[in-house]
């Protein structure tokens, strides 16, 4: 008896924070081809160590090239994560056009399309900022009303994925955070900087007015691997839009503060400041929590508490 095709799954913006996540995460899953796409010269060497069975491509989500290849030496993929992103909202404020030409994956889609059948599924990383925030614990049939250039190019990526793809489905996730990569990554992780800030015992100002819901990344690899599974299980019509969250609403001012009752710091140091105190250089929404009701009951995903995952991210810090 032939045996059964090995499925394909391909994360582009593997080398990132997430990508490097959810590459571990398929690994260790078995039975699966694994890709992924990276934008620099090469692709980070520990990663590749760690991963021997994983292949690197090279692509530019903005014009394309490289998809090709993978077409040619991966095949067409059953299951597409797309990660990557200009996510640093100063950034996008900046240089609005490299932000929508990068944000709204539309080569990557366009090279889906091109293979003339329904067998991809595109699972698509957006953010909390498409929401206004002005209120708390937006619904995912709330409206979309962004503040700033990267929410605003998240919400034209959102209306590309659901004109033109017949299964996606479209994650909108808040501060991702978590333990550090294989490969580390550049960018600072939040719970990292702020206990790195908070061990030196100087005073240290943290925004109390601004509102998120932290999600753990195993969390929302979790929830990547679920929505994947389940596609190519029974590959049935997926059109899904969810918000990916912790469970606890928190101020900046609260993760410090968490952070410090699980390292033991003295929490005199941290000064509560309001966000209209500092210019950013980029408009940033109030209060952008989100109600999870959807997620837990659709894929019974119980994320962490933010508590727990400061705990889970410093153990893993620790014996690293």
């Amino acid at each position: 008896m032939a045996e059964e095709e090995r499925k394909r799954v391909l994360v582009v913006g593997g080398s990132g924070y997430l990508g490097q996540h959810i590459l571990a995460a398929l690994a260790s899953a078995g039975r699966l081809d694994v890709a992924f796409t990276h934008h620099s010269q090469a692709p980070p060497q520990p990663l590749l160590d760690a991963l021997p069975s994983i292949r690197a491509f090279r692509a530019d989500l903005r014009s394309g090239d490289g998809f090709e290849a993978i077409a040619a030496s991966f095949g067409q993929p059953h299951v597409v994560v797309n990660c990557a992103a200009i996510s640093v909202p100063r950034a996008c404020e900046m240089d609005p056009p490299a932000a929508m030409a990068t944000n709204v994956p539309s080569s990557l889609v366009d090279w889906l399309l091109g293979f003339g059948n329904d067998d991809s599924l595109l699972i698509h990383l957006s953010t909390d900022q498409v929401y206004q925030g002005v209120k708390s614990f937006y619904k995912e049939e709330d409206e979309t009303l962004p503040v700033n250039m990267y929410g605003k190019s998240k919400v034209a990526a959102e209306k590309f994925i659901v004109e033109k793809c017949s299964n996606y489905a479209i994650l909108r996730s808040s501060i991702i955070y978590g333990p550090q990569t294989v490969s580390p990554v550049a960018k600072s992780l939040p719970i990292q900087w702020m206990d790195g800030v908070l061990s030196q015992g100087q005073q240290a100002e943290f925004f109390y007015d601004e509102f998120r819901c932290p999600v753990y990344v195993k969390d929302v690899v979790d929830v990547i691997l679920s929505l994947a599974k389940k596609w190519l299980s029974d590959g049935k019509k997926t059109q899904v839009l969810l918000n990916v969250g912790g469970p606890d609403r928190v101020s900046r001012l609260q993760m410090a503060e968490s952070v410090a009752a699980v390292r033991g710091y003295n929490h005199s140091i941290i000064k509560s400041v309001s966000a209209s105190s500092v210019n950013r250089g980029v408009a940033s929404p109030p209060d952008i929590s989100m109600d999870i009701t959807k997620l837990t009951q659709m894929l019974s995903i119980k994320p962490i508490s933010f508590e727990g995952g400061v705990k889970a991210t410093l153990e893993a810090e620790a014996s690293s």
